[in-house]
């Protein structure tokens, strides 16, 4: 069973779905970790359609995204190839749900951009003086790495840029990692407005997941509900020729097959004040 967090009738609740059917969990459950593979057909059934999806990790204690882990996006780039893994961080409080809206603090940042990347949740306490292995994964999901490129390029480092509120879609559903038979052969895609803008597979990361958990372990304690996004494939909107950043009101959905598709509005914030 998948599992998704959601305002049910205004409050934070689990969801479980085996993709035909979803059930609501009792109150009482509120990790959705632990309940990743758990049979709840006997919970209340639940319509999708009537709740408001929220990050499926409320407050993870780390999110740690890794820059240029594919061939074709760092030659779009125009970067060196890195030797090891680039990690950056990103702020918790970046985190957005699917169908939420995505405010933009137009008067700093204009240039937008879109980054798919799939998503790896821990599962339990790794890393620091032991290494950290694919066996510490829980779970896989979707995110998008929003980034707001004249910002990232004028800081000259990338944490700020791409941490804005709402600036890391993710979800809606948690996989269990044992129902993904290869997480290296996923499809993964962005489409703006419903035109396909990347398109590649798992397949093509420089650095793949043992050598990424490896790497960041590295003298890093990992906790369950650590979140690492692992890279974005060629096709980033600022690195087109045009370059194609997001405006407001342009629908921005990015997915993974087998795992799930993020949907999400951008709203620039001078705008909804124009129109309020």
């Amino acid at each position: 069973m998948r599992v998704a967090r959601a305002l049910v009738d205004g409050a934070p609740r689990l969801i479980l779905t085996d993709g035909v059917t979803a059930v609501v969990a009792p109150a009482e459950h509120d990790d959705p970790l632990a309940l990743l593979g758990v049979d709840g057909s006997e919970w209340p059934s639940i319509d999708l359609d009537t709740v408001d999806f929220l990050p499926p990790i409320a407050r993870p204690g780390k999110i740690i995204a890794v820059g240029l882990n594919y061939v074709d996006h760092t030659l779009e780039t125009g970067f060196t190839a890195p030797a090891a893994p680039l990690t950056f961080a990103k702020y918790p409080s970046s985190l957005t749900g699917h169908g939420s809206d995505i405010l933009v603090p137009d008067t700093i940042a204009t240039q937008v951009d879109y980054e798919v990347e799939l998503a790896v949740v821990i599962g339990r306490r790794c890393g620091g003086t032991e290494p950290a292995t694919v066996d510490d994964i829980a779970a896989y999901t979707v995110s998008n790495d929003v980034s707001a490129r004249d910002v990232q390029f004028a800081d000259g480092q990338w944490t700020r840029a791409k941490s804005f509120d709402g600036f890391t879609p993710l979800g809606p559903w948690l996989v269990p990692a044992a129902e993904v038979a290869d997480p290296h052969a996923l499809r993964l895609w962005t489409t703006v407005n419903g035109e396909l803008l990347q398109d590649d597979s798992t397949a093509s990361l420089v650095f793949d997941l043992p050598a990424l958990l490896a790497y960041i372990g590295r003298g890093t304690t990992l906790e369950p509900g650590d979140i690492i996004l692992t890279g974005t494939p060629a096709g980033a909107g600022g690195f087109r020729t045009p370059p194609r950043y997001l405006q407001h009101g342009d629908v921005v959905e990015v997915g993974v097959d087998g795992i799930g598709r993020l949907s999400n509005r951008i709203q620039f914030a001078s705008q909804l004040k124009e129109t309020a």
